[in-house]
């Protein structure tokens, strides 16, 4: 899982503080990329994206975690990075790490047009599990956001674990954190909603090594905003 972007919003009530979330990620630190060192899926996924956008574009990376792999790679084929984390103590390293890209400690909610955080139209974005950090209720918002910051037909790189879990509390590298997720069918569905093309899915068995979480499956969806 990457770090949290999202502060749960519920327009019944004042938002939730997340801030347990983002230190969570702050205590776990470089431990991160020791628990997960094997991204094939979310290394192909990018790949993707480079081999579809032309240097110089742009792409949001969120949840950016540590920078790796996904920044560092972005950004070595020539693609201007902008790598959003509700972590300060991920957005450093990944400042560290991946010194050519620009780097954020922001909320998804700010990023859209006209909020106070607007970083502009991206020709891309990613979401490797990071949208899992937020109640069912606020996913299908955060993808309208994430399709707002994107120009026209551009490209969206998206993972979670395939879960029927909203919200749920679990142990995570010695601390707790909430996540969500969805069964395959119904991901799809949520995404497409959203206005997005699916233009592949796949999925990867994974066994975190060394983590206190049993293993997973994982949902990587290629999609293109719809017009």
């Amino acid at each position: 899982m990457s770090s949290g972007v999202f502060e749960e919003r519920d327009g019944a009530g004042p938002p939730r503080d997340r801030t347990g979330q983002a230190e969570a990620f702050d205590a776990i630190g470089d431990r991160y990329d020791e628990a997960f060192p094997h991204k094939e899926g979310q290394i192909s996924a990018t790949e993707w994206l480079v081999a579809s956008l032309p240097a110089g574009s742009r792409v949001l990376d969120l949840g950016c975690g540590t920078g790796v792999p996904t920044a560092r790679r972005l950004a070595e084929a020539g693609m201007r990075v902008v790598g959003v984390d509700l972590s300060a103590g991920m957005v450093a390293r990944a400042r560290a790490q991946v010194p050519g890209a620009e780097f954020h400690q922001a909320d998804l909610a700010d990023l859209g047009p006209g909020g106070p955080c607007d970083l502009g139209r991206f020709d891309a974005a990613t979401a490797f599990f990071s949208l899992l950090m937020l109640p069912r209720a606020e996913i299908p918002g955060a993808l309208l956001t994430v399709r707002q910051s994107l120009a026209p037909a551009g490209l969206f790189a998206l993972s979670m674990v395939e879960a029927d879990v909203d919200d749920v509390p679990i142990p995570f590298l010695g601390r707790r954190i909430r996540v969500s997720g969805y069964p395959r069918a119904e991901l799809r569905r949520v995404v497409e909603a959203a206005g997005f093309d699916v233009v592949e899915e796949s999925s990867r068995g994974y066994a975190p090594g060394g983590a206190d979480v049993p293993p997973e499956e994982h949902l990587f969806l290629r999609c293109r905003r719809r017009d």
